[in-house]
């Protein structure tokens, strides 16, 4: 079996069986620390305007970073360092790339980490200095176990994030050019048809019906272009007061789905308005909901749920069908990626495009099954 990036990690720092023991030893010992060293922690990092701002803007609160932060340290001294340890690990890494925090500022962190936690070693081990100097070691390894994982896969997808800006650049301009091109002689068609309906005889079935195909299909490709030409140009919102969970409730009567889909609503009743475009946020839950039922059929079960949290709107779209491609999920906003054999890959990136500009974000919930699950969070105030 060939040895996994862990293994090639742990290796190369020499981290084994004796440095768990050691880390296990010192977890009580250090564990009522963990949230005076949480508060140390962030304290000095948000001395940093750079971080400040990454974090501020990124992934929420700082109160709830800190709870984070409780739980890391649980585990890195705690253990099992395995594979599903590194999977934790990495996403933290990805993390930092999406808040766009700076290297410098993890590395900066990941050094008060270091002190702290050998001054707690300093007083549990006072008296014995065998097992300080065994147990320093330990936590030496394992913090630079935690560096390497987080800066591969901080590595890693920043140059993922760098090839696919790339591929929206070249994406822009194939649109800008299909938009420009096939809206002309999609209108020549429409112009075409409206004469033909008005110079044929309505009482012959089969030409009304086919003119309404022809109707039909327009319609889809007209749509289709828009939706391209939204993803990448920057159309003048119209913001204003947008009751989120009345605009739900009438999108359940649009989207069409199986009498064997059922669909539950819970938790909008009292959500405040989202000061926000109505078209674009209508557009987004369509898109979503329209997904859940597809996932969902022929019979299943579809759920939104609704919330309000420290200023923003939380919104979940979850359905009981077979869940996401684990191959698609690092990609599933991106334009053009779908899982639907006749679907094009349009709906989820409009999706992630329309809710940050509202200053929100919306993902995938990797933790749920089978199915899948939607978060959406808009901020109550404009963005």
């Amino acid at each position: 079996m060939a040895e996994t990036i862990l293994d090639e990690l742990r290796r190369y720092v020499e981290f084994g069986t004796e440095d768990e023991a050691r880390l296990r030893a010192l977890h009580p010992h250090a564990a009522p620390h963990f949230e005076r060293i949480a508060k140390v922690f962030y304290d000095r990092i948000l001395t940093h305007e750079g971080a400040r701002l990454a974090l501020e803007s990124g992934d929420g609160q700082v109160s709830r970073l800190e709870v984070t932060l409780q739980a890391w340290m649980d585990r890195l001294l705690s253990g099992p360092w395995d594979q599903s340890y590194y999977d934790t690990r990495a996403r933290i890494g990805r993390v930092h790339v999406r808040i766009q925090l700076p290297q410098h500022y993890m590395l900066g962190a990941m050094n008060v980490l270091r002190r702290e936690l050998e001054s707690v070693a300093d007083v549990a081990f006072q008296g014995r200095p065998t097992d300080l100097a065994a147990t320093r070691t330990a936590l030496g390894k394992i913090l630079d176990l935690e560096l390497a994982i987080m800066l591969h896969s901080y590595r890693e997808d920043l140059l993922e994030e760098r090839a696919k800006l790339e591929r929206l650049s070249t994406f822009g301009q194939l649109v800008g050019f299909i938009g420009h091109e096939l809206r002309n002689p999609l209108s020549v068609i429409e112009t075409s048809l409206h004469l033909l309906r008005g110079r044929l005889p309505d009482s012959d079935e089969r030409i009304t019906k086919h003119l309404d195909r022809i109707g039909s299909q327009l319609l889809q490709a007209n749509d289709i272009i828009g939706n391209l030409l939204d993803l990448v140009r920057d159309r003048a919102r119209v913001r204003s007061p947008v009751d989120v969970g009345s605009l739900i409730r009438e999108l359940t009567g649009a989207v069409e789905r199986p009498e064997r889909v059922s669909l539950s609503l819970s938790g909008l009743d009292d959500l405040p308005p989202v000061h926000g475009d109505a078209i674009q946020l209508r557009q987004v839950f369509r898109n979503l909901l329209a997904n859940a039922v597809e996932a969902t059929a022929p019979e299943g079960e579809v759920r939104v749920d609704g919330r309000s949290s420290d200023g923003f709107l939380e919104l979940a779209v979850e359905d009981s069908g077979p869940g996401v491609d684990p191959e698609v999920r690092r990609r599933l906003f991106e334009p053009l990626v779908t899982t639907k054999e006749r679907g094009i890959g349009l709906g989820l990136a409009l999706v992630r495009r329309f809710v940050e500009q509202h200053g929100g974000s919306v993902e995938l919930d990797r933790s749920y099954g089978p199915g899948a699950r939607f978060r959406v969070r808009l901020p109550i105030q404009a963005a």
